[in-house]
């Protein structure tokens, strides 16, 4: 686990986050799916973003160049990711509107510290509206998170987790998947 002071941050740092804001809010403002909205995308993730994919505005969230995409994910409206510990999402991923991945949180005594942990979805996971993913969490290849879940602890290859704390209710049958 990663700790950052925020207080202990640098000039450049805090620069570089000023600069990532304006990039998002110019992002949320362009024409979707122009040459000029992949253009920002690119910038956005620092070119971690891989073909045929995509992010829908409203986007929000922090260090959002600690943010990877594969090939092929789509990321549906009013997502917020708090990158701060670094996310990854492999190829072929699916994540609904209005969710949270949230790869940071702050010290329960020094709230000024963010504790970081990476997320990382597998390819062909499905994330459903609503949920929220809590750092340090790795979703399982082609299992599905269900709308509203809150996924506290990983999530196996072809599970499927609903509910608060997300628990496992059924396992796909990974023969109906492409390796």
């Amino acid at each position: 686990m990663e700790r950052v002071d925020m207080n202990e941050m640098s000039l450049e740092e805090r620069e570089h986050m000023m600069e990532q804001s304006k990039l998002l809010f110019k992002f949320n403002h362009t024409e979707p799916m122009t040459e000029e909205y992949f253009s920002i995308l690119n910038e956005l993730l620092d070119g971690n973003i891989g073909e045929n994919s995509t992010i829908a505005t409203p986007f929000a969230g922090a260090a959002l160049d600690k943010i990877k995409l594969g090939n092929n994910v789509f990321i549906n409206n009013n997502c917020l990711a708090m990158a701060r510990g670094g996310i990854t999402i492999e190829d072929d991923v699916m994540i609904a509107g209005n969710v949270q991945l949230l790869s940071n949180n702050h010290d329960e005594y020094e709230r000024q510290v963010l504790t970081c942990e990476e997320i990382v979805i597998k390819k062909g996971a499905w994330i459903g509206a609503g949920a929220s993913i809590l750092p340090g969490v790795t979703v399982g290849k082609y299992a599905i998170v269900g709308a509203g879940a809150i996924v506290t602890k990983d999530v196996p290859d072809y599970a499927v987790v609903v509910g608060i704390p997300a628990k496992v209710v059924k396992t796909l049958d990974k023969d109906k998947f492409p390796e």
